[in-house]
Parts: C-alpha cells; structure tokens; sequence
C-alpha cells in the first residue's frame, strides 16, 4: 500500500481502538502503581470511539479536517488529562494534514510529528519529563527519517514503533514531574512510564490497523 485515502482513516484507527481493548487492564494496572488507576479506560474509551468519530465526522476528500473534526468530538468523551492530551494530538495532526485527500509515508510522519508537537503544547512538558511525550516525540523523528529516506508507509510506521519502544526504555532513568506520578517518584526507578507505554501502543495500534488496510 502507497497511500492511506481519507475513508480509510477508520479502520486505520481500528488497530488502535482494538489494541487498547487489549491492554486496558495492563496500563491500568501499571497507572496504579504511580497515578490514578484508569490509564486503561482512558485510552480504551477515547480510541474505542474514534473509528466511529472519525465516519460520523468524515469530510470527503479532507483526511486533515476529518481527523482535527474527530479529535474535537473525541475530547468530550475522555475529558481527563490523557483524554485532552490524545485529543489535542489528533487535532494538531489534523491540522498539518488540513486539504489532503490521501496520506503517503511523509504525510504519516507529518502527522506523527505534530501529534507530538500537540502533545508537547497543551501538556507544557519536554522531553526529559517522563510522559508520553518520550515516546511520541522520538517515534515521530524516527518516521520523519524513515520517510525521508523513501521508506513506504510500512516502514515509516515501524520507525515510529521502534523509536517509541527505546523512549519507552529511556524513561525507566527519568524522574516523574507532573501529576501523582511525582509524588510516587521514588517508585519510578527502572520502572517505564505507563503514559510513554500507552504512546508505544497507540502506534503499534496504527501499525496493526495499516497492515489490516
């Protein structure tokens, strides 16, 4: 496959809806240990939604607007801190995809790297924090260079996962600064970062839903 079309865009999210379906009890079980506990539900609710979202707000021709018009609707379903975050992140990679009726493997990592960049400004954090954004933020440079380089949209996503997973690893040397996390800091060490796992599987979801394309 060369291009994702704007009504493929639901199934896209499908792999992302059903691996979240998977884990729920893993990451809630891992937001136990260092937050509030519901992680899992979070991000089982809000990309449990999107595919439908994503078809109740589909502009023909538009995947940009069609995705910036979901994450909007998608933000009143999880109104919690991750809920925004993952909202704001579609929208923004909404924004960069605004007018484009199909997405090839630099229009992904267009997306990916302001997904992150959406992230990195309505959570105020930066890399280094130990969030979601250690994950995102090197996947989305890993698909840029992957993209950059003539990969197709196959290798671009799986840049992405691979650059997640080793942020992923990194955050297990990083010391929580945000929300109930920073409290239980010391519980932290070695331990990965349950919303840097969560942006590791939100692209293994988009890995799965594309190779379902």
């Amino acid at each position: 496959m060369t291009t994702i079309t704007c009504d493929q865009l639901p199934a896209l999210f499908e792999g992302v809806a059903a691996i979240f379906a998977e884990k729920r009890e893993e990451l809630c079980d891992m937001d136990a240990n260092m937050g509030d506990g519901d992680l899992g539900l979070t991000m089982d609710k809000g990309y449990g939604a999107l595919p439908d979202l994503l078809r109740e707000n589909m502009e023909a021709g538009d995947a940009g607007k069609t995705l910036m018009k979901a994450g909007m609707k998608m933000s009143s379903v999880v109104p919690s801190t991750m809920g925004t975050l993952m909202s704001s992140g579609i929208m923004e990679g909404g924004k960069a995809l605004k007018g484009k009726a199909e997405l090839g493997p630099a229009e992904l990592a267009a997306y990916l790297t302001a997904f992150a960049a959406g992230i990195q400004k309505r959570g105020k954090c930066q890399r280094g924090d130990r969030t979601i954004l250690d994950a995102v933020a090197p996947a989305a440079e890993a698909a840029e260079k992957a993209a950059e380089a003539g990969g197709d949209l196959s290798a671009v996503i799986a840049a992405a996962c691979e650059g997640a997973a080793k942020g992923v690893e990194a955050t297990k040397a990083m010391t929580p600064k945000f929300g109930k996390a920073a409290v239980f800091a010391a519980k932290a060490a070695g331990v990965a970062d349950q919303g840097a796992v969560a942006g590791l599987y939100m692209l293994q979801g988009l890995q799965r839903g594309l190779s379902a394309l």
